[in-house]
């Protein structure tokens, strides 16, 4: 049974969906949120967001969290991070303070605090390179990045934290995607969409034939909800999460946001070097463990769906990548303005 539920990180992309799916799922829930605030300005729509569907906002560093906001709290939801590869590279020391250290940290003060589940959002990264079979939950992990590398050590010592009235829960998302009301277009699937509606053209980088795995913001937040709650006999588990169907080429994804415009041009560069990030992932555990909170957002769906949602705001910056919805630009402009210092702590 869901009852009171803290979300560390909801102010981010994926908390806003998140926080609304639990509240349709578990309408008598109590829904607290916990974050800093980086992206509180960055809606991309007019609608509701994040934090007022929330029962209770908090706004705090979690380097510096407060173990009385734990009191009555029955499930963590660990989603603060440093959220991708060239924002780890710039800031690498903050993205292991706030991705691994910090996570531990709250971690251990909601066991102490009598929490029953705490759930991590871990990543698909952690397997690397992988041009072999599928990679499945005992595969060696292969960390390139300080972003990949934040996920395993907080998996690590996450693990002897877990017994039977804490269960822990490490979801290795596969890359996200869709829309959100605080979008990012610093995502694959969502850089192609962005770059068909003001381009007419989806430029790779890469000879496309890299592999990633995919999962959609709505399939995101159906886990965390099986998470929560989940009765299996694991006290500490690691699984991926996401869909076999979703393990696409980039040359694919691409490919598939022209079947849903149809008038974009795909270029990809044939002599560029191979990308080390490439990886197929088994998903059969999560399958297996979760059958009714299973992914059902489909790659057409979610290109509509993402379409629809920037056409609905007007979307036309063809510099996008040099805007507030590229993730590191806003973390940048933040450090200009003099709000936040190169260690991305609030200045007063």
């Amino acid at each position: 049974m869901v009852n009171n539920i803290l979300i560390v990180g909801n102010l981010g992309y994926i908390g806003p969906v998140a926080v609304k799916h639990l509240k349709s799922k578990h309408p008598n829930a109590k829904i607290y949120g916990y974050d800093i605030g980086y992206f509180q300005q960055n809606a991309t729509t007019k609608a509701f967001n994040g934090d007022v569907f929330v029962d209770l906002q908090y706004y705090g560093d979690v380097r510096n969290f407060n173990a009385e906001i734990l009191k009555g709290i029955d499930s963590v939801v660990y989603l603060a991070a440093i959220s991708n590869d060239p924002m780890g590279n710039v800031f690498e020391k903050p993205t292991l303070d706030i991705n691994y250290h910090a996570a531990i940290d709250i971690a251990k003060k909601a066991k102490q605090r009598g929490v029953k589940s705490f759930v991590f959002a871990s990543s698909c990264s952690v397997y690397g390179f992988a041009d072999s079979a599928p990679r499945t939950e005992q595969s060696e992990v292969n960390p390139l990045t300080a972003y990949a590398k934040s996920k395993v050590f907080a998996e690590r010592e996450l693990a002897p934290l877990a017994d039977n009235n804490f269960k822990i829960t490490c979801l290795r998302f596969a890359t996200a995607c869709g829309f959100s009301d605080r979008l990012r277009l610093d995502l694959v699937l969502n850089d192609f969409v962005a770059a068909a509606i003001v381009d007419k053209k989806i430029t790779i980088l890469s000879d496309g034939t890299p592999w990633r795995p995919l999962i959609h913001v709505e399939d995101m937040s159906r886990a965390m909800d099986w998470a929560t709650q989940r009765t299996d006999g694991n006290n500490f588990l690691i699984v991926n999460t996401g869909s076999n169907e979703w393990n696409y080429q980039v040359k694919e994804l691409a490919q598939g946001v022209k079947q849903i415009f149809g008038n974009v041009d795909v270029s990809i560069n044939s002599n560029a070097q191979p990308d080390k990030r490439s990886y197929k992932v088994s998903f059969d555990l999560y399958k297996k463990l979760a059958p009714n909170h299973q992914p059902k957002v489909s790659l057409a769906q979610a290109v509509e769906g993402l379409k629809a949602g920037l056409e609905n705001i007007n979307f036309s910056d063809s510099n996008f990548r040099a805007s507030h919805l590229i993730r590191l630009k806003t973390i940048q402009h933040l450090i200009d303005l003099k709000q936040i210092n190169s260690e991305l702590e609030k200045i007063i």
